[in-house]
């Protein structure tokens, strides 16, 4: 008998176990809480994968052949040697994906949920989907699972882990499902997306009566309160990962999700998310981090850690570096004195640092500015030019459309990514979402963009003239054309981006 089963529901990039869950059932178990966590999401690529279809095109009747070979494909590190063999792994198995959303109206792949007639960004639409959850494509496959794992386990509670839109859908169908099949059971929701959602300060409960507890912000503490647990303020308990060990996910390497810290340390940057819903910054103290990955490399098998912090502090860094991990590690990081060291550039690869995230965002100087990064182009600059010399490979962001920029920034941006581009191994190209309750934002004439009561970006009328049409002909047009850039730009991982991108470095 378990008292609570956790479950992350479908659908999100396949490529590592859930950390969320994972980091529960440690805190949980830590406590004493017996638990089970269930990935639905790995198991649901499984069921729609076996699916039978129809297909009169040549590359969906090759696809469909195929589907074991590309799956072994990407586990294995061969494939990984050949971009355009590894393109078409990814690109065949998303295409049986489409083809067996397509017959029931969605725009399904490996990364994304797009129901035609449905939004997530409604709450009206997340009830309709609860009130009809064999309507769901996945409802053969988690009816079954569900109704397997309550009765086995006997819960108590269930758990929802909900992170981003692509899941929702399925979530609400889950949850109308449960809340038929087994109505005695107490039904909790948390993770990121209820985080954002919670954070609107017009934000009222529009599922009351369908779920009975909403969590925000990390769990842990509030479910262990739940359960009539007292939780150990003082101690940390390391994620997890036992009942994901059989799993075999769309990677050649295991991979450890691992979070030092919640928030973002810095926390300043205008429009930033984590900033606008009010999220606190809270770190791990640098030497339980060690002694946590030590437990975790004693538990299981992996061969490359991916940090999960907003932004990796520079005390965790520099504790990597004394203390190297068992395994190459990548992560978010900020652009920050250490980096402008080439000797710790060099120490954090000795470390096992194979790529680092880097959130630049502009190359003009009065947009940085504006934007409150805490950081110049001059340092940036070099602090590319050590990471280049170390071996580590960067995975650089840049975002366009701030209200700060116009055609003369985003040129200069251009300009400066051109400087720059051997030293610029990955690039994500964003056009700028404006978060709607930002404090920066009400000094804008703001309009819908997605349209649905739980929608958490809005359009806006650019105070400068540069609107949205404007910026993507840009991008479409002068910057992703650019020879010295369209190179980068290709060699980005199809669908699984930065997930996959430590695998060419």
């Amino acid at each position: 008998m378990s008292e609570i089963l956790l479950i992350y529901p479908p659908v999100a990039k396949p490529a590592e176990a859930p950390a969320g869950i994972a980091k529960l059932a440690g805190s949980l178990r830590g406590h004493g809480v017996d638990c089970v966590t269930v990935d639905l999401n790995f198991e649901g690529l499984d069921y729609i994968l076996r699916q039978s279809c129809t297909a009169n095109d040549t590359w969906s009747l090759r696809a469909l052949r195929h589907v074991e070979k590309n799956r072994a494909a990407l586990s294995d590190k061969k494939t990984y040697t050949n971009f355009d063999r590894y393109k078409r792994a990814v690109a065949d198995l998303n295409r049986v994906v489409e083809v067996v959303g397509r017959e029931h109206n969605l725009e399904l792949s490996l990364a994304n949920y797009n129901d035609k007639q449905l939004s997530p960004l409604r709450s009206q639409d997340l009830l309709q989907a609860a009130a009809e959850p064999q309507e769901n494509i996945y409802y053969p496959f988690f009816s079954k699972c569900l109704t397997r794992q309550i009765e086995e386990n006997s819960p108590s509670f269930i758990g929802f882990s909900l992170n981003y839109l692509s899941q929702a859908l399925c979530t609400f169908a889950m949850i109308g499902f449960c809340r038929r099949r087994f109505p005695e059971l107490a039904i909790v929701v948390g993770g990121g997306l209820i985080t954002s959602w919670a954070s609107r300060p017009d934000w009222h409960n529009p599922f009351a009566g369908l779920i009975d507890h909403l969590i925000a912000g990390p769990g842990a503490e509030k479910l262990l309160v739940l359960l009539r647990k007292k939780p150990e303020e003082s101690e940390s308990f390391a994620p997890d990962y036992s009942d994901f060990s059989d799993h075999e996910y769309l990677a050649p390497e295991r991979i450890l999700p691992y979070a030092a810290s919640s928030g973002c340390y810095w926390n300043r940057c205008t429009f930033c998310p984590e900033k606008a819903e009010g999220n606190c910054y809270c770190q791990i103290k640098s030497e339980v981090v060690s002694k946590e990955l030590d437990q975790l490399f004693a538990e299981g098998r992996y061969e490359l850690i991916h940090f999960l912090d907003n932004a990796m502090s520079p005390a965790l860094l520099r504790r990597l570096i004394e203390v190297p991990p068992r395994a190459g590690w990548y992560g978010f990081a900020r652009v920050e004195s250490d980096l402008l060291d080439p000797k710790f550039c060099l120490d954090l690869r000795r470390s096992g640092c194979v790529m680092l995230k880097l959130g630049i965002e502009s190359g003009a100087e009065e947009v940085l500015s504006a934007m409150k990064k805490g950081i110049v182009l001059s340092d940036v600059a070099q602090v590319l030019a050590n990471l280049r010399r170390a071996g580590i490979a960067t995975y650089i962001y840049l975002l366009f459309g701030t209200p700060a920029e116009t055609l003369h920034e985003a040129r200069q941006t251009l300009e400066f990514t051109v400087a720059h581009h051997h030293e610029i191994t990955f690039l994500n190209l964003a056009i700028f979402n404006l978060p709607l309750y930002s404090s920066e934002s009400s000094g804008l004439e703001v309009r819908d963009f997605y349209a649905g009561d739980l929608s958490l970006y809005g359009n806006f009328v650019h105070p400068r003239g540069w609107q949205r049409q404007d910026v993507r002909r840009f991008l479409d047009q002068e910057f992703k054309r650019h020879p010295k850039i369209a190179p980068i730009i290709k060699r980005d991982p199809p669908i699984f981006t930065s997930n996959h991108a430590p695998f060419f470095c």
